[in-house]
Formats: structure tokens, C-alpha cells, sequence
């Protein structure tokens, strides 16, 4: 299958059902209507010679047109490099000119940006604002051919978080496209109707392919600018929005808005969570709030969102015999083998730690002209390391432990920050947190807690200690505790290589 047939199956169910529709009701478009865009994109593309093999970015805004482009990418056969909109102009530059980018869309309110990323990349042949799509792209009745089949072909190649170093490319191919597709519509069906899907994080990271599942059962998608908690709730009651998929920290952010628990959510059947740990107190709280509803997922940008799932099922089962399985990322999806691993390369059994470790076709074949970077993720056996420390159960649910790379060494002993951030996520005012090492003469990495409150929220340091050390031990207790605002990459994940590095500068050594 090519990327675009999941799309084109929504046309051929329902031409004249609405594809896409603004969380305001300011626009509405058929599957009809988006098909005829895509087709005409496609068509402009190819006649410029930007179809098969050509690299065309999107840099834009949540937004009917932006995902149009998106698709007549798609079906001219090039490649869609995705632009989170939050990033810095360095950031995209480099993105662009590692993914050897030829073409750019953007949104007019990104003007000034989209000027500054074609001066900076010699690359870049046409840049196309969303405002002047109808003057450019091919005339009404245009049409594509349908792509050929080629499941190593690259679909769209995303930068990675950032959050450990410099972004590398990964490549997704549309055979990696559709085994993602395939165990999103096998893991969460909704045989009463089609989906209603509200796309509020960003279309350019997990939420945008997400969208591919819904476009087969010919289903609606609410664009939404971002997430802004209180309309979001609104929307949700109001358009009878059936899937969501939000990051921890934005599901936080609605738990404390005053709508929640207000707004009629009961349409809703799959809130999708991913992209980090959610913590276990406000995953029972948003349980309560939103009913039996909570999805989590688990992969990263090499193993595209769903090498691990937990359904609505697992979470109420686990919830009722105790709660220690919310804790999990669930257990491997239809679409990958998951394993534990040793340093030495050897599979570990039920109950031991080492890195997470997939295999199978919905890992990425690798990262875009880095065969270096390629190479360093690969394990004995054919397994792809994910650089996540976890464990197995004995009924196979994975436990994320920590990353890799965040492990802190304190006096000898190796602590993983993790289920230190659970316990204080557990404490109240939280909004989120961050564990890392912070030099010390006498222990080397000295375990430290920086917390950002809630608005109007209050937690002392010594609670925070006191907390930990009876619940942890002292190993663990934070020897100090900062708090302040956390940096963030664009999709919201706090940076901690940004926090190690800022109290590590000037130092001959990160460890």
C-alpha cells in the first residue's frame, strides 16, 4: 500500500462527509474537496519536478489547507518533511538541510520565517504560501496518477526530540506508514460510527499521521490551532469528538482547568496518551475525569508510536487489581515484537532491567543518510535499541525505567529519576518535574528535584525530601530541591539535557 490509499478509501466511502472541520466551525471540507486539493497540489508538484524523490516541507500552524499540502505531497509521490512551528529558525535550518529539502508550504502568519529558512537553504527551489495555493497549483480537474506501490520508499522523514542531543532524520516508509495505521484502527476500534478525531497537539509530530486511521473509515477531524485546554473541553462536548491524542503534560493542563469534570466528555473512546511517562496519580485523575477511556501508546520517532499499547481494558483491569500496571507502557502491539536486553546483548527474563529493544517492520529501516547513526542503534539478534531502560512482567506489560542517558551515579549507586518524579507528581501543586544529576565534590551527581508548580500551588523542599526518603530511601532523596519554570523542546517534553547542561557549564566533565 502507498500512504495516500487510506485517505482515497475515506473518499470512496464518503465523498461528501466532512474531512476536515475548525474546532470554530469557521470551515468545513469534504473528503470530495480535499481529494480534488490533493490532486491538484500533486499534479503542480510533479510538473515542476518535485514528485518522487523530492523532499517538500510543511512549516505551518495546525490547519485544513496545511494538511491538504500534506497530502498532495503524499500522492506526488515526494516525501513530507514536517516543521514543528515552535522550533527555533536554527533548529529548521538544519532540518531542512539534513533532509536535503527542495520545496516549502507555509502559512502566511510564518511569512517572515519561511523567508529566513530559503535564504539560509540554497536548496530550496519553491516556497508556495498557503494564501496563494488556488493561483499556483495545477486547474480544477486535475489529476494525479495513482502512485506506485513501494514500501521502502519514504513516506516522510521527522526529526527526532532533540531532548538527548542534536535531532537526526528517520526515515518512515510507507510500509512503516501502514503497520502503524493498521494497529491504531486493530487497537482501537469504533464500530459504532466513524471516528471523530480532535487534532489539537501539533499535526507534525504524533497527531498529524494519526490522522491517516481516522481518514479510513472516511472519519472527521477537528483542527484545533493548539492546545488551549478550555475550548478543547468544549470541543470535545461539542462535536461529539470520539479520539484524542494529547502528551502527559497537555493532559495536565486540562485536569486543572475548571472545565474539567463540567463539559459532557461521554462521546469520547480512545484518549490516546504518549510521547513520555504520564505520572500514575494524574493518570487515575484524568481516569476519573474522562471514564474508561485512557489509551496509552508507546515508541519513539525509530519505532513510530505504537511498538507497545495499553487499551481502555488494561487500564480499568490494572486500576482494579491495584494499580501497580498503570505504571506500564502496556504490552507489545500487533505490529512488533518488544524484548528486554542486556549490555551483553542477551535477552533478559520477566522482572529484569536493561534497554527496551523492538523488532519487526514497523522499525524504521533507518535514519536519513546516516548510516553511522543507523548502525549505533542496532542490536544482536536484529532488534533495535531504543536507548529506554525498562522491564517485563510476567504477563509481558513493559515498565519504562528511565532513558539511557539520564541515569544519574551518586556515591556508586545508579538512580534512575523516574519513580523519583512519579512519588513527587504524587505530592499536589505539581504542573511537572525533572530529576537529574548536578555535580557534587562528594557524590559525584548529586540527585536533584526541579519542580515547576501548579498556579497558586505550594510545596516546600522539606516535604519534598521527606517524602522521598520514606517512601525511596536516602539514596534517593533529593539533595536539593530548584523551583522554576522547565525548558521544553517544541512538542512540550521538558529538556533535561538543557537543565544538566546549564548547571554543568564550565565543567571538564558531564558526569
Amino acid at each position: 500500500m502507498h500512504l495516500i490509499d487510506p485517505f482515497d478509501r475515506g473518499v470512496r466511502l464518503d465523498p461528501d462527509g466532512v474531512c476536515f472541520q475548525t474546532a470554530d466551525d469557521a470551515e468545513r471540507h469534504t473528503y470530495a474537496e480535499v481529494a480534488e486539493l490533493s490532486h491538484r497540489i500533486a499534479v503542480a508538484l510533479q510538473g515542476e519536478g518535485l514528485g518522487r524523490d523530492a523532499h517538500v516541507a510543511v512549516l505551518s500552524p495546525n490547519a485544513p489547507l496545511a494538511f491538504a499540502c500534506v497530502l498532495g505531497i503524499i500522492r506526488a509521490d515526494a516525501t513530507w518533511i514536517p516543521l514543528n512551528t515552535r522550533s527555533t529558525a536554527d533548529d529548521l535550518v538544519a532540518l531542512l538541510e539534513l533532509t536535503e529539502c527542495d520545496a516549502l508550504f507555509y502559512h502566511h502568519a510564518l511569512g517572515e520565517l519561511a523567508e529566513r529558512l530559503q535564504g539560509a537553504v540554497d536548496r530550496i527551489r519553491r516556497a508556495v504560501c498557503l494564501d496563494d495555493l488556488s493561483a499556483w497549483m495545477a486547474p480544477a480537474g486535475a489529476r494525479a496518477p495513482r502512485p506506485p506501490d513501494d514500501p521502502g520508499h519514504d513516506a516522510f522523514v521527522v526529526g527526532t526530540g532533540g531532548t538527548t542531543g542534536r535531532s537526526k532524520a528517520v526515515r518512515i516508509t510507507h510500509l512503516v506508514a501502514e503497520l502503524m495505521s493498521l494497529a491504531f484502527a486493530a487497537h482501537m476500534p469504533e464500530p459504532e460510527r466513524p471516528p471523530v478525531m480532535a487534532m489539537a497537539a501539533p499535526m507534525t509530530h504524533a497527531a498529524g499521521p494519526i490522522c491517516f486511521p481516522v481518514f479510513a473509515r472516511a472519519g472527521q477531524v477537528i483542527v484545533h490551532e493548539g492546545v488551549h485546554p478550555g475550548p478543547l473541553l468544549e470541543s470535545i462536548a461539542h462535536h461529539r469528538v470520539s479520539r484524542l491524542f494529547l502528551p502527559p503534560t497537555a493532559i495536565y493542563a486540562l485536569l486543572g482547568d475548571p472545565l474539567a469534570g463540567s463539559v459532557d466528555v461521554s462521546s469520547l473512546r480512545h484518549f490516546i496518551y504518549a510521547a513520555a511517562p504520564m505520572s500514575v496519580t494524574k493518570l487515575q485523575e484524568a481516569m476519573d475525569c474522562f471514564g474508561p477511556v485512557m489509551t496509552q501508546t508507546y515508541g519513539q520517532a525509530e519505532v513510530p508510536m505504537i511498538a507497545t499499547v495499553m487499551t481502555p481494558e488494561d487500564h480499568e483491569r490494572a486500576r482494579a487489581e491495584g494499580g501497580e500496571r498503570l505504571a506500564s507502557a502496556g504490552r507489545a502491539s500487533l505490529v512488533a515484537e518488544v524484548a528486554i536486553m542486556s549490555e551483553q546483548g542477551e535477552l533478559l527474563g520477566p522482572g529484569e532491567t536493561g534497554e527496551i529493544v523492538a523488532r519487526g517492520n514497523l522499525v524504521t529501516p533507518g535514519y536519513y543518510r546516516d548510516l553511522q547513526a543507523s548502525e549505533g542503534n542496532r542490536r544482536p539478534g536484529g532488534w533495535h535499541g531504543t536507548s529506554d531502560v525498562g522491564r517485563m512482567d510476567e504477563a509481558g506489560y513493559v515498565y519504562i525505567v528511565d532513558r539511557l542517558r539520564d541515569m544519574i551515579i551518586t556515591g556508586g549507586f545508579n538512580v534512575w529519576p523516574s519513580e523519583i518524579e512519579q512519588l513527587i507528581h504524587g505530592l499536589g501543586g505539581v504542573s511537572d518535574c525533572a530529576v537529574i544529576g548536578l555535580p557534587d565534590e562528594k557524590w559525584g551527581e548529586a540527585v536533584t528535584a526541579v519542580i515547576e508548580l501548579r498556579a497558586g500551588g505550594e510545596l516546600s523542599e522539606e516535604r519534598v525530601k521527606a517524602a522521598v526518603r520514606e517512601q525511596l530511601g536516602p539514596v534517593k532523596t533529593p539533595k536539593q530541591v530548584i523551583f522554576r519554570e522547565l525548558p521544553r523542546s517544541p512538542v512540550g517534553k521538558v529538556l533535561k539535557r538543557a537543565l544538566r547542561e546549564e548547571y554543568w557549564a564550565g565543567r571538564s566533565r558531564a558526569i
